[in-house]
This record gives structure tokens, sequence and C-alpha cells, in this order.
């Protein structure tokens, strides 16, 4: 077959995706080695190479190559490349390189900035930084809705989750709404009577670190094809060849980071096991972030805090932090499913969980559509903590507003897709069991591989060759359906 535009397109791709793994790359080491002082040189280095790949991907002739290829003899894996290659297409061709090249700027300086002002609950000097960031994000909303015909704030989510709208994630986070602070009181009293050891610190980050590394070989993690380091923020990037996540550590509290490390590195095999043929090409991505965070949700939550995964979990804590009666699988298991309305969300359990990102979705939905300004922001969090969480915030702006970097990074639209990410793990684990109803045995007998060959053949190999309703459909028989999620949390927590 002659596919001379189609083959034209495909090698301008490749080229596209090795500048954005230096891209990639370097963002990392922003975020995880770079010294301080280097931050305003690597910004402007960022934006130019931001710039650089905009008018790459929106060079004219594309347009051309784009429509001659789709009159081409295609197999389906090209057709469905073709699509995601016209996707980004149109998204880059919205936005005009300046625009692209300022908020990269913005984002990077915000950022940066952020880490120490988080640190000293300094709201005041974080506030004119964040509103470029917000200035910036209502910019590009307002070039991509015209351009797509979506709404303000549904421009930006398409970015992440191709396809969803907020009057979709309106009507599934109000059913969340409905029953979930009823059941996080439910869940607590219900805990309330359960005797919980503590474990004893300190515990040094080197033990924590090696800890994470043998989570990490549990969990099938390739090392040969990334690596953990530390950072502010926890994180996944670089590329599917290499893949590199973050992780923090407390000296007092071992767990968010052996549990942060084991979402982060859901993520990464995920990308480690796109379609390797196709690497380079739009076809090769994760197909939304909404899918991303289903996967890291499937180690953290469904396979992490699963009783029996603590069998798993003890002899590699004993074996680095020293034995503690703290450590025995039953304690541990309690540990890892306490129910506790606290401040951070990434350090929330699964059951609060929902509530920080139902919070953030409607603060900057708000803001996004010019609803409320940056100001406003302390005092709606403080609010809706109360409301959601009866957790009070106020004046506590570190443990708050501005404990994410998601909006320092100018990533406005993101947060609806942890909690949908929520929902299709237990639809995936739904599915799994109506298949292998012997899995949770399995899971007790420290045989994961069921799980992660379900996952690899039906997620992570299928990258982006179908849309994401057909991709959940061809899964699990059935579109995303958020009353999985909510049997879960009952069978799990009530049970």
């Amino acid at each position: 077959m002659s596919t001379p535009a189609y083959t034209e397109l495909h090698q301008r791709h490749q080229r596209l995706h090795r500048l954005a793994h230096l891209q990639s790359i370097a963002q990392w080491d922003q975020s995880a080695n770079m010294p301080s002082k280097g931050n305003e040189a690597r910004s402007l280095a960022l934006a130019e190479m931001g710039g650089l790949l905009h008018q790459l991907a929106t060079e004219p002739q594309l347009k051309g190559l784009l429509d001659a290829a789709a009159a081409e003899p295609l197999s389906a894996d090209q057709a469905a490349n073709l699509r995601e290659m016209g996707r980004a297409w149109r998204a880059s061709n919205a936005l005009p390189q300046s625009l692209v090249e300022a908020k990269s700027l913005a984002n990077s300086r915000c950022e940066h900035a952020w880490r120490a002002q988080r640190q000293a609950n300094d709201w005041a000097g974080y506030l004119p930084l964040l509103k470029e960031c917000v200035r910036l994000a209502r910019e590009e909303a307002r070039c991509l809705s015209e351009s797509s015909g979506l709404g303000l704030y549904d421009a930006l989510m398409d970015q992440y989750e191709p396809g969803m709208r907020s009057a979709e994630v309106d009507r599934v986070f109000g059913d969340l709404r409905s029953w979930l602070p009823q059941l996080i009181k439910e869940v607590q009293a219900k805990q309330a009577s359960e005797t919980v050891l503590r474990p004893q610190g300190p515990f040094t980050k080197a033990a924590q670190r090696a800890l994470g590394l043998d989570a990490m070989q549990l969990m099938g993690f390739d090392f040969e094809a990334g690596r953990l380091d530390e950072s502010a923020h926890p994180f996944c990037g670089g590329v599917p060849e290499d893949v590199r996540i973050t992780t923090r550590y407390r000296e007092d509290d071992f767990l968010p980071s052996l549990m942060g490390t084991i979402h982060e590195t859901g993520h990464a095999r995920y990308e480690q096991n796109l379609p390797q043929d196709w690497l380079g090409q739009p076809l090769a991505q994760a197909r939304s972030m909404g899918l991303h965070e289903s996967q890291s949700l499937s180690f953290e939550m469904q396979l992490g805090c699963h009783p029996a995964f603590a069998k798993l979990l003890s002899p590699l804590i004993a074996k680095h932090l020293g034995a503690q009666e703290a450590f025995e699988p039953a304690n541990l298991n309690r540990l890892l499913t306490r129910v506790h309305s606290g401040y951070i969300r990434v350090d929330a359990d699964e059951v609060t969980y929902p509530a920080h990102v139902i919070l953030r979705y409607e603060i900057e939905r708000a803001l996004i559509e010019g609803q409320i300004e940056c100001e406003d922001i302390p005092a709606l969090w403080d609010a809706k903590m109360m409301e959601l969480l009866g957790v009070d915030t106020r004046g506590n702006f570190k443990d708050g507003c501005m404990q994410d970097v998601h909006w320092s990074g100018g990533l406005f639209g993101y947060f609806p897709c942890y909690t949908l990410g929520a929902m299709y793990a237990a639809q995936w684990f739904a599915t799994m069991r109506r298949a292998r109803p012997n899995l949770d045995a399995d899971i007790a007998a420290g045989n994961l591989a069921p799980v992660f060959d379900w996952l690899r053949a039906n997620i992570w190999h299928q990258g982006s060759r179908l849309e994401t309703p057909d991709l959940v459909k061809a899964a699990s028989g059935e579109t995303l359906n958020p009353a999985h999620f909510k049997a879960h949390l009952m069978s799990r927590y009530l049970g």
C-alpha cells in the first residue's frame, strides 16, 4: 500500500517525540535534581523548547498531509494513529506560540517559587505568581474553546480526559456528594473501636528509599527503563523508554512515601508497557489521564490497601525498618485503611480522597470560568474543607490551598481525573473478579500476575487505539459505571 502522506506524518511525529523526550527529562531534572540558581535559565530553555515543539506541530503543510493521509489505504492502527495526530494538530493550532512560551515560563517560575513559599505559608508572596498562571490558563481556555466549540473549562479538561465534559463530571460528583460524607462518618465510627498500633520512628530516608525500591520490584517496575528519585511533590515523568518517578520522605512516618511510591509505580508501569512497536507515535500514548490515574490507583488502593497485600509488604517493611509489632499484617492493613479527615490530598485514604478532588474541581472550574478570582481561593477552600471533611484550614495555606503543585504548573482541568481514575480502577477489579473468581486468593498467595496480565492486555498495550468510552467498554463490557466505586468502598470499609 502506498501511503506517502501518512509516512511523512509518521516521521514528523517521531521527531516531535524525540524532542519532547529531552523536554520531559529537563522538566524532571528541574523538579528533582536542579540547583535552585539554575531555575531561571532552565525556565527560559523550557519555554524555548515548548515554542519549538509548538512551531513543529503547527507547520502549515501538516493540514494538507492530514487530509491526504485520510484518503490513503491505512490499517486500523494507522487510522487510529492518524485520528490522534489530527486531535493533537487541532489543539496545537488553537494556541499562538507566544502563549505557549509565556505559559511555560510563568509556570516554571511559579512552581519553583511555590516550593519555598509553601513551606513558609506565604500566600501573599505566592498570589501574584499564581494570578499570572491563571491569566494565561484563562487565555489558553479561550483559544481552545473558540477552536473546539467547548466551554472554557471543558476545553482545558479535554486535554487530559478527551471527550469528558463537566456536565458528566457534575453528574458523577453530584452523586458522590450525596453519599460520601455519610459514608465517611459511618466508617470512622466503625473504626473508632479498633485498636491500631502506630509504628515507632524515626525512619531514615535511606531505609525508606530501600523499602520503596523493593516495593517497586514487587510491583514489576522495570529498573532498566526508569528510576526513583526525590522531589517536593511526588510525580511520574520521563518517557516510556526512561520513566522517572519521585517520592518524598518524612522521617516520622514511612507510609506516605511507601504508598506514594507504589502509586507512582502504577503510572510508570502503564508508561513502560505502552505499545512498543508504536513508540514515538500518538497511538502509543496513554489514552487519558483518568485512565492513567486508574493505573496508579489500581496499584495504591485496589492492590496496596487490599487486606491480603499487607502480608506481602510486612516482611519488606521489617527488612528495612526493623521488626515491630505494628508491622504485622493485620495491624499494617488497619494502618493502610484508616479513614481520617486530614489536610493533605496525596496522603488521604481512598474514602476521603474524592472529597479533596471535588473541592479542587469546584474551585478551579469557577476560577477558569471567571466566577471567582485568585483572591477568593482561601475562603472558598476553608468553607469547602469544613463542609466536605470537617477540617479547619483557616490561615493554614501550606496545608490548604498551596499544598498542590498543579495550579502552579498550569494543570487546570486535571483534578477530576483522580476520582474518575478511582472509579475506573474499581471497574477494572470488578471485571477481573468476574473473569477470575479466585483473584483475591491469588493476591493473598502473592500471585499478582493475573492483575498485571489483565491490565497489560486491556489497558497498557492498547495505548490510544480506542477512544476512552470504547476502550472502557472493550475492557469491562460497559462504559464508566460509578456504581462499582461505591460498591468497592462499601464492601471494603463497611462489609
